[in-house]
């Protein structure tokens, strides 16, 4: 059971996508889990033979559970078999996974648009798919258990959603205490003069069809995935009483639940990406966070996180570190105020950039010339 964040203590298996005897690669989806926040493909990192399943569908296990045995390629069975310990069995017992009329597997649905039919008791086939390429959504089975009429809370929301929105927030909020009470947190912010940045953005995107515009969030995403290669200490790990830097930048972006909370995914390799690969790649990586369909690795690969709340009308954020990350950037949205310039007082947009960073691994100088550098950075927008 793979480890999908600090606020992860158990999982429930949804689903094998694989069998005993199947061949699989590295980077394949092996199977289904259900966490508090969502329902997650599992991916494999390695190759070889699945040669054994330990944990059935609807079995909720702790974290570091063994849920299969994988034959490496050039390894005979026994070998491997011997290098595998038993599963932990002290979780809750075995539950019978409910399942719906049709074979999930055959139609483009969601994990947790999945779960939520088997639990309301709906046909996944009757279900018309509103998110990406078809595929049916949370929200899609939602309006189906409307429309039948299906038991509600006083919110609106069917039971099982808002008990799941109940544990959701409980899960975070384990999460957030332990960092709190763990981290020895520093907070620095600075004023960013967007003036640069908005002008180049607004030029930029008259030259680019609609769905290929920029939002200016990307270039914040960018610029701190740049400053993280002048400051190295910050893109890293908390693991066994000491800082693990990371060579790869996986930024992670907060993104709101429609049904409620919050995840925080990885956009991978942030750094190397340009504006247009980085903006593709945000606006896939929201819409499966929505739909209910992200990959393991995206919630267990970031090194650092961002948070934006400029679109809710913060001027400025000064967020919780997420364990085991040491380090969190804010921002907040873009406001025009009055600058001394030249002997002048004149206009600007202007934005609040913050940090919330781990005093064992960095100190305020070290936090300091992170800001710096995104500053820095976000004054030649086309370098980015």
């Amino acid at each position: 059971m793979p480890t999908l964040g600090a606020d992860m203590t158990e999982g429930t298996l949804l689903a094998w996508r694989k069998k005993p005897g199947d061949i699989v690669r590295r980077g394949e989806i092996i199977a289904e889990v259900d966490t508090e926040k969502a329902a997650i493909e599992v991916e494999v990192f390695t190759s070889g033979v699945l040669e054994k399943v330990l944990i059935q569908p609807g079995e909720k296990v702790p974290v570091g559970t063994v849920l299969a045995i994988i034959r490496e390629e050039g390894k005979p069975a026994e070998a491997r078999a011997k290098e595998v310990p038993p599963p932990r069995k002290e979780a809750a017992p075995p539950r019978e996974a409910p399942r719906p009329a049709v074979e999930p597997h055959r139609l483009r649905i969601s994990p947790s648009a999945r779960t939520l039919a088997s639990e309301l008791g709906i046909d996944p086939s009757t279900v018309k798919g509103t998110g990406p390429d078809g595929a049916i959504t949370r929200e899609d089975v939602q309006k189906v258990a409307q429309a039948r009429g299906a038991r509600r809370e006083v919110t609106g929301e069917p039971a099982e959603v808002a008990d799941r929105q109940a544990r959701m927030r409980q899960v975070i909020a384990t999460a957030m205490a332990r960092s709190k009470r763990e981290i020895p947190h520093y907070y620095l912010s600075t004023t960013i003069d967007m003036g640069r940045a908005v002008m180049w953005l607004t030029e930029e995107n008259l030259k680019r069809p609609v769905p290929e515009r920029l939002l200016y969030g990307i270039l914040l995403i960018k610029a701190v995935a740049l400053a993280l290669r002048e400051v190295p200490e910050l893109n890293a790990v908390w693991k066994e009483g000491k800082p693990v830097r990371s060579d790869a930048i996986h930024v992670g972006v907060a993104i709101s639940l429609r049904q409620g909370g919050l995840i925080a995914p990885a956009l991978h390799d942030a750094d190397r990406k340009d504006l247009s690969e980085l903006m593709r790649a945000f606006r896939d990586l929201v819409k499966r966070a929505r739909a209910g369909s992200l990959r393991s690795s995206e919630l267990s690969d970031p090194t650092i996180t961002v948070t934006s709340l400029g679109e809710q009308g913060v001027e400025a954020v000064f967020g919780v570190i997420y364990p085991p990350q040491v380090a969190l950037v804010g921002f907040g949205k873009v406001v025009e105020r009055p600058v001394v310039s030249d002997g002048k007082i004149v206009p600007r947009p202007v934005l609040t950039a913050s940090l919330s960073a781990d005093h064992r691994v960095s100190d305020g100088h070290r936090g300091g010339l992170l800001l710096a550098a995104v500053d820095r950075l976000l004054q030649e927008p086309s370098q980015l």
